[in-house]
């Protein structure tokens, strides 16, 4: 199959296509226009370059393909407020499903946040029939995803467009050249994080992402969406599997909600007025304190996603980094 694949250059976008290209399909990534894209080199696929919001660039890369994995998206929650992050993830959607629509292409995937559902906890894990509640934290980006989730799956429903939505939970293993959640790693490594909060995660390994979202291509439902994760495990349980793949000390300090959002609020104000970004903002550490547990039954039985053991996917994004410097860099 054809495929083409915006944010191909990103941490999933990276392992999507290398995944795309095993599975025998002809790989077309459409990148900005003169940004670098080291985790591409020497792979075997063409490069379409333009603007996620120019119908011209997209109408010009979509042609002669037969399927779209829409992957590219801003993920910044600092400043939560932003018309830039909504204009790329609600508007660059609505871009790339009208090329899509256009050009006639048989299936649309488009790569959704399992935010967009409500979490549950680790007895009863948040499932895609919940419905969205992280309008509380007041933050554009999970917003702009919700938002373009229901364009996506308004096309299926209301034009009968072959669209389906796969959302992954938070993500770890190679090519995190940005980094991403490879950061979280490399501060963990440093001795930066000193303690964990009460909260949790669900996390996969993001080479099994890459899989359901290569797999939706003929697999799934149209008009369906696909919850991606793996395991969920609170921070304490996560901080400690970590160190011991990477062969450190973990963190011990159990920090109470009420000083991580006192941190989280003081960063935020500073960050305010000298224009710098927080290390720890007051929505990060709103998010930190709670929990964000998924079941992905439905993508494992239904898109044949794999479940790599999470200390996998540490070891493998960890060596990663340490391959091309990262765990030196100061974040």
């Amino acid at each position: 199959m054809k495929v083409i694949v915006t944010g191909a250059d990103g941490l999933l976008g990276s392992n999507l296509v290398r995944v795309l290209l095993e599975q025998g399909h002809s790989v077309r990534v459409f990148l900005q226009e003169g940004k670098a894209s080291p985790t591409l080199e020497g792979l075997a696929l063409e490069q379409s370059h333009g603007d996620i919001l120019d119908p011209v660039s997209l109408r010009k890369a979509f042609a002669g393909q037969e399927a779209v994995i829409h992957a590219a998206a801003n993920t910044s929650i600092w400043p939560a407020k932003s018309e830039a992050v909504r204009r790329v993830n609600r508007g660059g959607t609505q871009a790339v499903l009208d090329a899509a629509m256009k050009a006639g292409l048989g299936r649309f995937v488009y790569i959704g946040t399992a935010n967009s559902f409500n979490p549950g906890s680790k007895e009863k894990p948040g499932t895609e029939d919940s419905a969205y509640t992280a309008w509380k934290y007041g933050l554009d980006y999970m917003d702009s995803k919700y938002e373009a989730q229901n364009l996506v799956l308004a096309a299926a429903k209301e034009k009968g467009f072959p669209a389906l939505t796969v959302n992954p939970t938070f993500m770890l293993g190679p090519y995190d050249a940005t980094p991403s959640s490879g950061a979280m790693l490399i501060r963990l490594y440093q001795g930066k994080i000193f303690g964990y909060t009460k909260g949790g995660k669900c996390w996969t390994h993001v080479r099994d992402v890459a899989v359901a979202a290569a797999n939706a291509l003929i697999a799934g439902n149209v008009g369906q969406s696909y919850i991606a994760g793996n395991q969920n495990l609170d921070y304490e349980e996560f901080f400690s599997m970590a160190s011991k793949v990477m062969g450190i000390s973990p963190p011990r300090i159990k920090i109470p909600r009420p000083l991580a959002l006192a941190v989280g609020f003081g960063q935020s104000a500073m960050a305010a007025v000298n224009g710098s970004t927080p290390l720890l903002s007051y929505t990060a550490a709103r998010i930190g304190c709670e929990s964000f547990y998924y079941d992905p039954a439905k993508a494992r039985k239904e898109l044949s996603m794999p479940f790599t053991p999470i200390e996998t996917a540490v070891l493998e994004s960890f060596l990663w980094l340490q391959d091309h410097g990262y765990l030196e860099k100061s974040l």
